[in-house]
């Protein structure tokens, strides 16, 4: 696919809006000039940025709306009292057809339930998943779901297999993806009951859209030899936070206990260490399951981070991920829904 990418953008979201969210559309612009950018937010904060590059101006439209929706309002208030925010009209052009992709540094919660209320789900997904890139020793797992469903089914785990598989294609080229489900040991029989019949499904899938590996442990996420991890959302969330703090401790800790000699001495192997473990490389979790694409960038991220996301935007639209989750959705006896 050649033509511009359609992205809506909610500029007022996340720490130090609108300033790193058109900073972060400079930067992905100066890489790649095949998107264009309809961006919801507060004019007179939004041309005060974007006032200072030539760049974004020329390949973006503002549309002006002045309500935000605040990172600590709940959810269920966002969703009655947000129709005139920036965050809702990026969702609700999607709705419209006007754009091919959304993104928001906003609130999460209420990013999810407006999503949900404005967008179809694709036709047999019952549950849209949360999912990220996450590093290993290799490339990158696509992991979900990251705490849009706390309780799942078989069902739920098989379609978020589906899912994360398309997606892994969709930024990744290759072969099939291998998928494990997320689980306390690598026996068959190890788990609760909801793993134990996904696991037998998956075994038995016929359409060979991804090949099941089986269980993986927390301690093997990062050993590079799966590419999908699914998991229901609420362990998902708490592996994903137990990451990151880990990637944090790791990476002060080291800067604490090293004299400067030996950070001068190691300085080539402590850069790519660094490098691997920049959350602004894996910035951009997408709601997957939806008639149309949303992707969340972290709220805490900087420009970079927000330029990374908008790279994943790019991808997603250009690889037609949507076709993809649909055709490569599986029933729970484990024939493909093609």
């Amino acid at each position: 696919m050649s033509e511009i990418v359609k992205i809506a953008v909610d500029a007022m979201g996340g720490d130090n809006s609108p300033k790193k969210v058109i900073e972060g559309i400079e930067i992905s612009l100066k890489k790649n000039k095949k998107n264009y950018f309809y961006i919801y937010g507060d004019e007179n904060l939004l041309n005060k940025e974007i006032s200072k590059t030539k760049l974004v101006k020329n390949y973006s439209e503002i549309i002006n709306t002045k309500d935000i929706i605040l990172d600590d309002e709940s959810p269920l208030t966002a969703a009655k009292g947000g129709k005139n925010s920036s965050m809702w009209k990026t969702i609700e052009s999607l709705k419209e057809k006007k754009t091919d992709i959304s993104i928001s540094a906003g609130n999460t919660g209420a990013l999810l339930v407006i999503s949900r209320l404005l967008l179809k789900t694709i036709e047999g997904i019952s549950k849209p998943a949360l999912a990220a890139l996450w590093p290993n020793k290799n490339n990158m797992n696509v992991v979900l779901d990251l705490g849009a469903n706390i309780e799942c089914d078989k069902k739920n785990l098989c379609d978020f297999a589906s899912m994360g598989s398309a997606l892994f294609k969709s930024l990744f080229e290759g072969e099939r993806p291998k998928v494990a489900l997320l689980n306390v040991g690598l026996e068959e029989h190890k788990g609760n009951d909801v793993l134990k019949k996904t696991y037998a499904v998956l075994k038995n899938n016929k359409v060979k859209n991804f090949n099941f590996t089986g269980y993986i442990e927390g301690n093997h996420i990062m050993d590079g030899n799966v590419d999908v991890i699914v998991t229901d959302g609420f362990t998902g969330n708490i592996a994903l936070k137990t990451a990151e703090g880990t990637a944090n401790f790791i990476t002060k800790g080291l800067k604490n206990s090293l004299n400067k000699l030996s950070i001068l001495i190691s300085f080539y192997s402590l850069k790519k260490f660094k490098e691997k473990l920049d959350p602004r490389k894996y910035n951009g979790a997408i709601f997957l399951g939806l008639e149309s694409p949303v992707v969340k960038s972290h709220g805490g991220t900087d420009s970079i981070g927000f330029a990374h996301s908008i790279n994943v935007c790019n991808k997603i639209v250009n690889a037609n991920l949507i076709a993809k989750i649909k055709s490569n959705l599986i029933t729970v006896d484990g024939e493909s829904n093609e």
